[in-house]
């Protein structure tokens, strides 16, 4: 089973990755972009019949930071 895990920070945390890459967008003559908010993805694939609960362990314990971060899971 294959799975995709898209991490993004959540809203109100300072995002200095997403300013920049908007920054260049704007330095490279891509105007009207208001605002970016970067993230990461995992793409994982698991045995079948992996619970959803070793999922979301797999998610608090390593891939997101759960103070700061929101994920969701995506079956691919």
């Amino acid at each position: 089973m294959k799975l995709r895990i898209v991490v993004t920070l959540k809203n109100g945390v300072l995002d200095p990755q997403g300013k920049a890459i908007q920054h260049a967008l704007g330095s490279l003559g891509f105007d009207g972009v208001s605002d970016v908010r970067a993230g990461k993805i995992f793409e994982l694939t698991v045995a079948d019949g992996t619970s959803d609960e070793a999922i979301d362990e797999m998610c608090h314990k390593l891939l997101a930071n759960t103070v700061i971060e929101n994920y969701r899971v995506e079956r691919i």
